[in-house]
């Protein structure tokens, strides 16, 4: 959920407040209503619900709260809009890129007030809102904006009297649900591809950060995208069940955790059989060798696990550390998060902003206890910060134990578990003992070792001396409960279009 020339960890390193534009610690919230048909609507049942401010613990301002009802009126709306011979179906694939791009002219225009919001929404800080989730959100229009038509067939030489080609055509009707961690970088991961392919979309942001997909979707209707294209319903799993449900939705893409991800693949089965894309939850290996740069290795296991408050789904929170260096590692890790500024996350010193919401908090407060209970040492942290708003302190355990609750469950929280091992072997086994797959990372100056654990690790991605580090080009997904299909690059398009074989008869065929 980063970006591409090197890693987030280096452009949040490079990225000072001096360089940035200057927040709007209270950016005026100017949408909080459905977008149906490229207007503004309220509720159906007259109900709003409080999105809240995680700093602070106040309400920002109410939402409408969408139902069965308004998402089916969207449904209705993109499955119109996708008709035969609509404006849209009829649009050349140029010019949907051309409008892609125009979005992307938007949100830089709107870039620091779009960063300010998913800060005020989120919690993020501010100089990581705007480098990572805005900027990288940009570029993602602007990669799927030039794909759009380029993901062309192909004529295949078929035996016998007959010429064969392929049509890429557009899936349909997308619901599209996405998670409150990275709420606007998740939504141009759901929408760009799915427009750059010619599909209409439904989608449902969660409803503890909702603000900066109802902005969006003034911009999509200010870029001159065609009315019913793209219709965005906040609300709560009602809603995400209702757009699920209905039968005129052809895929459904969804990301957040994996109990909810089982519940839409079975669901995406009833009625009729929806496609779906499913990126869900994560709990990866960290493995590092004895021959590295320790302090270079602290430092970017400390990334990979406390970025963004602890709430990323491929977070590196099982960190396994060979049995030379380990004493060393763990000292190191323990100072590194004592060193770790929390707090106001529009200050220019802070390095972590609170929890989502109170809920998450507790969650993870009742799992740091339950580690301890179980056995595994709690070196630092562990604790709430303050009395006001969501704040967790970062916390380091060591001496887990594989079956350790720490060490089993998503925590999704600034909480590093440090694991010794001692042998190759062992280690591949126990990074794939979980029902997990989507993130592993390895850290040595030995190739051959490298390879040797890269190939033995059944994982969607595998950094090597790195962590976090993602692009629009390339794809990002899970295997086993981590879910299924794949996001960005040429295979994040593949999820948006169905292929045709048209095969036709000749009177007489030449090569």
């Amino acid at each position: 959920m980063l970006r591409v020339a090197r890693s987030a960890f280096s452009k949040i390193q490079k990225c000072s407040y001096s360089s940035l534009p200057a927040p709007q610690e209270n950016p005026n919230v100017l949408y909080s209503g459905i977008f149906i048909n490229n207007e503004w609507h309220k509720a159906k049942s007259g109900k709003t619900f409080p999105t809240v401010n995680p700093t602070t613990g106040e309400v920002i301002t109410e939402v409408q709260q969408g139902s069965k009802e308004d998402i089916d009126l969207a449904v209705d709306a993109a499955y119109e809009a996708f008709r035969f011979n609509s404006p849209w179906r009829t649009i050349d694939a140029s010019e949907r890129g051309v409008l892609l791009n125009k979005v992307a002219n938007l949100m830089e225009r709107d870039a620091a007030y779009l960063a300010s919001l998913e800060t005020l929404d989120n919690g993020k800080p501010y100089h990581v809102a705007y480098p990572v989730d805005i900027l990288s959100s940009i570029k993602v229009f602007r990669y799927m904006a030039g794909w759009a038509d380029k993901n062309h067939g192909r004529t295949i030489p078929m035996d016998g009297p007959f010429v064969c080609h392929t049509r890429h055509e557009p899936v349909g009707v997308c619901g599209q649900i996405i998670p409150w961690n990275f709420p606007l970088l998740m939504l141009a991961w759901k929408i760009a591809p799915a427009l750059s392919m010619g599909n209409t979309v439904v989608l449902k942001p969660a409803e503890q950060t909702p603000l900066t997909a109802l902005y969006m979707a003034q911009l999509i209707k200010e870029a001159g995208i065609p009315p019913g294209v793209v219709n965005i319903v906040p609300g709560f799993g009602d809603a995400g069940a209702a757009l699920v449900a209905n039968r005129k939705v052809d895929k459904i893409a969804f990301t957040g955790s994996t109990e909810v991800g089982l519940k839409i693949q079975q669901m995406s089965g009833v009625g009729n059989l929806k496609r779906t894309t499913l990126e869900l939850g994560g709990k990866s290996p960290n493995i590092i060798l004895g021959d590295v740069n320790i302090a270079e290795a602290v430092e970017q296991a400390h990334f990979g696990v406390f970025f963004n408050q602890g709430q990323v789904c491929c977070a590196g929170s099982r960190i396994y550390v060979e049995d030379n260096i380990y004493n060393e590692f763990v000292e190191r890790s323990v100072e590194r998060a004592k060193k770790r500024t929390v707090g106001n996350p529009f200050d220019a010193k802070t390095e972590q902003g609170p929890q989502i919401d109170n809920v998450q908090m507790e969650k993870i407060l009742g799992l740091v206890k339950e580690g301890v209970n179980q056995g595994a040492k709690l070196l630092v942290g562990g604790k709430r910060v303050g009395d006001k708003g969501y704040f967790v302190e970062p916390t380091v355990f060591s001496n887990v134990d594989d079956n350790n609750v720490i060490a089993k469950e998503e925590i999704f929280g600034p909480v590093q578990q440090l694991m010794r091992f001692k042998d190759l072997d062992e280690i591949i086994e126990r990074a794939n003992n979980t029902n997990y797959g989507l993130a592993a990372a390895v850290f040595s100056k030995d190739i051959d070792k490298v390879n040797y654990l890269v190939q033995g690790i059944r994982a969607g991605t595998v950094w090597v001396n790195t962590y976090n580090v993602l692009g629009t080009q390339t794809p990002f997904g899970g295997y086993k409960d981590s879910g299924h299909g794949r996001e960005m690059g040429i295979y994040g398009l593949n999820q948006y279009t169905e292929v045709k074989s048209i095969i036709t008869a000749v009177p007489k065929k030449n090569s």
